[in-house]
């Protein structure tokens, strides 16, 4: 490795600026061992050690050494681009041996031709301004090389039409589409399949994962290694797609799609007409039993007695809502078996009969609710009402699909261990059999950055928190000069904050939703002694180099919130099985999503900062100790006048 990482190295031939990392080399060295063994390793590699580097050498290496093709997997749409349009090339210009690399992205970023040219004679605009639009899409389709949704940059992110052509599985014709061969699904999968690096997301890969070898859905290329990278988001990810999931916008769409149907047979056209006129006005009915009471948006659990109850005899019996679902499956069933019925069917109709099976199938998964592996609940977001079941636990399944499956999987991350150890990640992912290191930082934080923590605070969960909390944020603000991420575990935290703090400073103020995530950072990296106002979509992928990001304060410990129902069966889990779940669960979650919070503000070896997290409990509570251990390792003050010391040393 040190022929390629060493002082002297390939890339400090080709990188003026290079920086000697021991930590990176550290890694690198485990990840090549781990693809020669054959092993899984998990690496904590802390911000500035280089570890986007230090996976993709072994893996290039491994992959020109004749051990097959490695997908690496990221969280984030950033680190995605990142890899595609900075490291790799990078890499294919100073490597000796060339090598080969793309990226997928899920189904729905491409545009399917079959679904585009049916959209043309079908009415799927829901407006005259989209007529426009619509016509620079079919123009754009002709010309594309890969029918990406991210080309059409002059477009609205939110193009209403989308969906109706978007390339989803669900709609797939698979090989008996007359656009197969020019299809833009399989013009990716033959760039992957000829590439020796595959560039995926996490959520492509654990779809890809839980449909492997069925007959649909399957998009990644054979593989023998895969690295996953911001692998703290894995557990998150893989619970959505090992689970069942039917939302109001589905059935939509296939009664939408259904309804494009027409037959000669005019007793058939008929009957579907009824069918699919039954089918909607059951559909609207029942998602309407979701939106009773106050409707709020957000996740709520599914109650046991939801859709049926035991009348006094002991029997069960359906609630309205469950008479509700009752008449929506029943009208499902009847488009089935009259579409079923029909003889010599066509692809097209062969892909809508397996569609209504499986909303069936996973709507009876999710009301039935009997498996008691699942988390059953709801969640309301805008117009949709989406009813999921998730897995508690997806050790087994991660085992089972993956990690036994496939010979080398590495787990990278800036924030993977807690308290010093990897106990958590290993438990929760099923990882039992695998290596492990904490790469060194080549970060300096003794000198570069000191952890603020206030000498009197009220605990956050009494009245007097949000006034102390404010006058802190000012005293931080007005000693760091702006220049900061204010940073809460809520919505109502943050708004509280902005509202009590803006018109006390004389800093420009900056808040989450007042415009794009990217707008607001680029505001941000723009205005001098800016000060932004933000919650957990800002607590990772964020990257502010240098003195514009000189202060990064957190309002509360950022504990997953207890009556999130997935958090909630989680937790249940573990007490039943006679563990602590505060302890085993919440404790290191937390720590984890701390260290993503801070993580944002030392982003190279010339960056100085400050650390300010507002709650006492970190000096209080017991656990505190651990949240401690786990921080990078700087200085700890009380006294607001040893913030200059960081800021304005020579």
């Amino acid at each position: 490795m040190l022929e390629v990482f060493g002082p002297d190295g390939l890339i400090a031939r080709a990188h003026p600026e290079y920086e000697h990392r021991p930590g990176q080399i550290e890694m690198a060295r485990a990840v090549m061992r781990a693809f020669e063994e054959k092993r899984h390793l998990i690496v904590e590699a802390g911000t500035g050690t280089g570890k986007t580097l230090a996976y993709l050498v072994p893996a290039v290496a491994a992959a020109l050494g004749g051990n097959g093709r490695v997908i690496v997997s990221t969280g984030t749409k950033n680190l995605q681009e990142q890899l595609m349009e900075k490291d790799i090339p990078f890499l294919q210009s100073i490597l000796p041996k060339p090598f080969s690399a793309t990226y997928m992205k899920g189904r729905s970023n491409y545009l399917c031709l079959n679904r585009l040219a049916r959209a043309q004679s079908a009415p799927v605009l829901e407006g005259l301004d989209e007529v426009d639009y619509f016509e620079e899409v079919c123009h754009w389709s002709r010309a594309s090389e890969t029918g990406d949704r991210a080309e059409l940059a002059n477009l609205p992110e939110s193009l209403s039409f989308w969906r109706h052509i978007d390339a989803r599985s669900e709609s797939c014709l698979g090989q008996k589409c007359p656009d197969f061969d020019p299809c833009f699904i399989t013009r990716m999968r033959n760039r992957a399949q000829e590439a020796d690096i595959v560039v995926v997301n996490h959520h492509l890969f654990f779809a890809d994962l839980s449909l492997r070898n069925g007959n649909y859905g399957s998009v990644l290329p054979d593989y023998t290694a895969v690295i996953l990278d911001e692998a703290h988001l894995v557990e998150e990810v893989a619970s959505e797609y090992f689970g069942a999931q039917v939302s109001n916008y589905q059935i939509e769409d296939l009664v939408r799609d259904l309804g494009m149907l027409t037959f000669e047979d005019a007793g058939v056209d008929q009957e579907l007409t009824h069918s699919l006129a039954r089918m909607s006005r059951f559909s609207d009915n029942f998602w309407m039993g979701f939106r009773d009471g106050r409707g709020e948006e957000g996740r709520y659990p599914i109650i046991p007695g939801t859709f049926a109850r035991r009348n006094s005899d002991g029997e069960l019996q359906a609630t309205p809502l469950g008479e509700l679902y009752m008449a929506l499956e029943g009208a499902i069933a009847r488009t089935e078996t009259t579409l079923d019925a029909l003889k010599d069917k066509p692809p097209e109709i062969e892909a809508l009969i397996r569609r209504l099976r499986e909303i069936r199938f996973e709507l009876e998964f999710i009301v039935t609710g009997t498996d008691k592996k699942f988390v059953y609940w709801l969640e309301r977001r805008n117009r949709g009402v989406f009813l999921r079941a998730s897995p508690i636990d997806v050790a087994g399944l991660l085992q089972d699909k993956l990690f036994e499956e496939v010979p080398t999987v590495v787990l990278t991350s800036a924030t993977l261990s807690s308290g010093g150890n990897f106990a958590f990640i290993r438990d929760r992912l099923g990882l039992d059999m695998a290596d492990d290191l904490i790469a060194a930082s080549s970060f300096d934080y003794e000198s570069q950055a000191i952890l603020y923590l206030p000498a009197k605070m009220p605990d956050p969960r009494e009245r007097e928190w949000t006034r102390a909390a404010t006058a802190e944020v000012i005293r931080i603000l007005n000693a760091t000069e702006g220049r900061a991420f204010v940073l809460s575990t809520s919505l109502a935290g943050m708004q509280s904050l902005y509202d009590n703090v803006w018109a006390e400073i004389d800093y420009p103020c900056l808040v989450q939703g007042s415009a794009s995530k990217g707008q607001l950072l680029k505001q941000f990296r723009q205005t001098p002694n800016a000060v932004l106002f933000a919650t957990s979509s800002f607590w990772q992928g964020v990257d502010v180099r240098g003195e514009q990001l000189s202060c990064v304060i957190i309002d509360k410990l950022p504990f997953a919130v207890p009556t999130d129902p997935i958090v909630a069966a989680r937790q249940r889990s573990i007490e039943d099985s006679g563990g602590s779940s505060f302890y085993e669960y919440s404790v290191p979650q937390a720590i984890i999503a701390l260290k993503q919070g801070l993580g944002r503000l030392i982003r190279s070896t010339t960056d100085r900062g400050v650390l300010a997290i507002l709650d006492p409990r970190l000096r209080t509570k017991g656990y505190g100790r651990t949240f401690l251990q786990s921080l990078p390792p700087c200085r700890v003050t009380s006294r607001i006048d040893d913030l200059a010391s960081i800021l304005y040393a020579d």
